[in-house]
């Protein structure tokens, strides 16, 4: 998250003044100080020129950007019994890692032997090169980057 700047701050503290002095003035304030707070979060950015002005755009762009800093790997071969937290650890010593994922089956809830991984994009080749084909709670891991989803249709969207 960026700091802000001097001019957001004291547009911050000018909404701030009159939502204190709107308070003490008009007796049924608390609808018009949320109305104020909601309109300020809108215009700061505005006011102040920044490019994020579009609070939509901003958030679009830092999914993106951190879209391309993290990705995610396929992990099959698990044993039944590991655990996200185990799985956690075992990539955490090749890596920073953001999620761990273990499949169940959506009927019985038992896990299904493999799962997904996001780690840090510039760690990904050192994990798979140190984690596949290696001994985990005695089964071999197979890992590997992980496919894009495809899309769902109806047709291979159908419950059994």
């Amino acid at each position: 998250m960026k700091s802000p700047t001097l001019q957001t701050v004291i547009i911050a503290v000018a909404f701030a003044i009159i939502a204190y002095i709107v308070t003490f003035a008009v007796p049924a304030s608390s609808i018009l100080i949320a109305s104020l707070v909601f309109v300020s979060a809108f215009l700061a950015p505005l006011l102040t020129g920044s490019p994020s002005a579009n609070p939509a755009s901003s958030t679009a762009s830092s999914t993106i950007a951190s879209d391309e800093d993290v990705r995610t790997l396929y992990v099959g071969n698990l044993p039944y019994r590991a655990n996200e937290t185990s799985v956690r650890e075992l990539f955490s010593e090749h890596g920073s890692v953001h999620s761990v994922r273990l499949m169940k089956d959506k009927h019985t809830g038992k896990r299904r032997g493999f799962g997904f991984v996001e780690m840090a994009a510039d760690d990904l080749d050192k994990a798979i090169s140190a984690l596949n084909d290696t001994e985990f709670q005695q089964r071999t891991l197979k890992v590997r980057e992980a496919k894009e989803r495809p899309e769902r249709t109806e047709d291979n969207n159908q419950d059994d």
